[in-house]
């Protein structure tokens, strides 16, 4: 059927009927019986001559709060006293008395009503019976004159009928909600919400329809493991090419990686690559308060995804239902969630097949993972994602730039990159954001050099708190204990490169020291000797100069207390301990609430640490003390101009060897890879 007005077809909606019944219930309840009345309020005094000349057929008191005073029809046609009841319809019919024209009289207390009533009858009375002897007939004058009131309990609409109104909007209310959640369930299918999808899978479906845009080329760095889910890509696209040699694909990839190195990217550009159906849910979308929902979730999941195949499924953070399961009820255990990864490792390798259906999952937990979900047939690949080295980062930094607004000849992508040593894709990202942040907060019209290296040190250090109150001596013991950082690092071959030194409060730091750590795969024991000392100049350059020790080393102390506690227990550096390393690498807790060592052991592991952390603050002393002069000049310099830098510090101690070393060995190895070239 066609409307008369748009030409649009008009459907029919189940509101329709809603809206009838709200009418038909309104009209049944306001109808009334159909009757037309007409009132007006008054005071006494009309009341009163009203009463006088007994133009009222009838008074009716209604809940003892009000009183409807009926008029004769005969009064209402013939006096004009009544033409506002006339004028307004109250004359019906010629029977004398009516319920249709009234006056209503608001009386405060029903009592003195009555005592006013009582009033004009005792006129009457006291008129109508001068001169009668017989006592009959006076008492039937005085019952002619007595004036009929009427009680009446008259129920208020809503107030009786309140509690079944709310009760009939609650059912209309949660009829309207039920068939919501049932039309939400029949358009949604089994990826939908609702009522009965508790236990339905949460998972997002990316296919043609809702295809991901993002590719390997969005993803920089991370060559190695490109390769492997490229291959796992592969197979979706051309798996003749694998089945002919009678080979079989993985059926499960892990990825692996610290927080930001772009693992759920990577997946992705596994979503966009793959041109199969992808579905995406986080490990947490299994939880529930209810018990058995997060194993009927995992069911519907793999159910749905074998109705895809071949397709993809990735689960994000897959410690939170994978966690390793305990080994008693004792130690609580959380069953819902247990019963969860036995239906996941069910589904994943069990009786049943999932042909063409690959799971991809992330975490950056492995270490505390199930074991029974890490073997093979199930995440038969552990691809790590680790931090990206400085080709990486050039890498990325090119990736994130690109809609950037900067300065081609100032800003050298190479140079930015070896300054940010252990930065993660989501930092480089945050850094390349937050230089644009500060570009526009100085009013540029384009990204400088000096933005980016603000904010390298706005994200390593915190923002600057250049209004901080410092008073002059304890800035001189922050001057000189920065300063003792910088010295012990410089003078030693191991420790860090310094970039530049700061006594400006930023964050919960009152000083600061930037160094350019080494990209090293392995660490000697000296190296992390030399680090050890070089975190103590601090506090030994305060002790050297001032004879005391303040609370400043408070972080530096904290990090050198675990490093050599991880040397002694972990890495076997120490002689007397030994070869031995207690490191739980499984992250199962296999030694459980006891220690993997006896009493004696460790207090010898305490003896040691104890033994190595004064020997590195002994040396880091004697190096300041050799060189007393010149690391009064540098803590003079950093009072007076607060920040410090590399070429700074070279002024006064000189180039370090080791750098011109490194230097040389350097450009040996670039010469030598020249001339293989040449050769070849």
């Amino acid at each position: 059927m066609k409307s008369p007005l748009g030409g649009r077809k008009i459907k029919f909606n189940l509101y329709w009927i809603y809206a009838l019944v709200l009418i038909v219930l309104m009209f049944v309840w306001f109808g009334g019986s159909g009757e037309s009345t007409v009132s007006k309020d008054i005071k006494w005094d009309r009341l009163k001559k009203v009463l006088v000349n007994k133009d009222y057929s009838k008074i009716n008191v209604v809940n003892k709060e009000f009183a409807e005073v009926y008029i004769k029809n005969e009064s209402i046609a013939n006096n004009d006293e009544y033409k506002d009841l006339r004028n307004k319809g109250g004359l019906f019919g010629s029977s004398g008395e009516t319920n249709s024209g009234f006056y209503v009289y608001k009386f405060v207390n029903y009592d003195d009503f009555r005592e006013q009533l009582q009033t004009v009858e005792n006129q009457w009375i006291a008129k109508d019976t001068v001169g009668v002897e017989s006592q009959v007939e006076k008492q039937k004058i005085i019952s002619d004159l007595r004036i009929n009131v009427e009680s009446e309990t008259r129920k208020s609409f809503f107030g009786e009928n309140s509690m079944f109104l709310i009760s009939m909007l609650l059912m209309i209310v949660v009829w309207v909600v039920f068939f919501r959640m049932m039309r939400s369930n029949s358009s949604g299918g089994g990826m939908g919400g609702g009522i009965f999808n508790v236990g339905k899978s949460k998972a997002r479906l990316y296919d043609k329809e809702g295809a991901v845009n993002i590719t390997f080329a969005d993803v920089a760095g991370l060559e190695g493991a490109k390769v492997e889910v490229k291959e796992i890509v592969d197979f979706l696209k051309n798996p003749s090419k694998y089945t002919e040699l009678g080979g079989k694909i993985p059926k499960g990839a892990l990825l692996v990686g610290p927080p930001g190195t772009g693992k759920t990217l990577l997946a992705k550009a596994v979503a966009g690559e793959a041109k199969v159906p992808f579905f995406s849910l986080s490990g947490s979308d299994f939880v529930e308060m209810f018990v058995g929902v997060g194993a009927s979730r995992v069911r519907d999941l793999f159910k749905t995804a074998k109705e895809k195949a071949p397709c993809i499924v990735f689960i994000d953070e897959i410690d939170a239902i994978g966690r390793a399961r305990s080994k008693s009820l004792a130690s609580g255990s959380n069953d819902e969630r247990e019963n969860t990864l036995n239906q996941l490792l069910t589904e994943m390798d069990g009786f049943g097949t999932n042909a063409g259906v690959i799971i991809l999952a992330a975490t950056n937990r492995a270490d505390i993972l199930d074991k029974a979900l890490l073997r093979a047939g199930r995440f038969d690949r552990q691809i790590h994602v680790e931090l990206p080295d400085v080709e990486e980062r050039k890498a990325i930094f090119k990736v994130h730039t690109k809609n950037l607004k900067y300065d081609d000849k100032e800003v050298d992508l190479e140079f930015l990159a070896k300054q940010t040593p252990g930065f993660s894709g989501a930092d480089i990202a945050n850094l390349c954001n937050e230089a644009a942040l500060i570009a526009a907060r100085g009013d540029k019209k384009i990204i400088g050099k000096q933005d980016f290296l603000d904010a390298v040190d706005r994200i390593i250090g915190g923002l600057e708190k250049k209004n901080k109150i410092i008073k002059p001596q304890e800035k001189k013991t922050i001057a000189y204990h920065e300063a003792g950082h910088a010295s012990v690092s410089w003078l030693l071959e191991h420790a860090n490169p310094l970039v530049k030194v700061t006594i400006v409060p930023r964050g919960a730091a009152l000083g600061a020291a930037w160094y350019l750590p080494e990209e090293r795969q392995i660490t000697t024991k000296a190296q992390m000797m030399d680090q050890m000392v070089s975190l103590l100049g601090g506090r030994a350059a305060e002790e050297v100069v001032f004879g005391e020790v303040s609370t400043g080393a408070l972080n530096d102390l904290e990090r050198v207390t675990k490093q050599a506690y991880a040397m002694v227990v972990y890495y076997g550096l120490d002689k007397e301990i030994g070869n031995l390393s207690f490191y739980d690498s499984s992250g199962q807790s296999e030694y459980g609430f006891q220690k993997p060592f006896s009493e004696k052991t460790a207090e010898k592991i305490d003896a040691q640490i104890h033994q190595m952390v004064e020997q590195a603050y002994e040396k880091a002393k004697s190096i300041l003390i050799a060189n007393r002069e010149k690391l009064d000049k540098l803590a003079q310099i950093l009072v007076e101009r607060e920040v410090i830098f590399r070429e700074d510090v070279e002024n006064i101690y000189g180039p370090r060897p080791w750098d011109e070393k490194a230097e040389t060995q350097a450009s040996d190895n670039n010469s030598e890879a020249q001339t293989t070239s040449e050769e070849q």
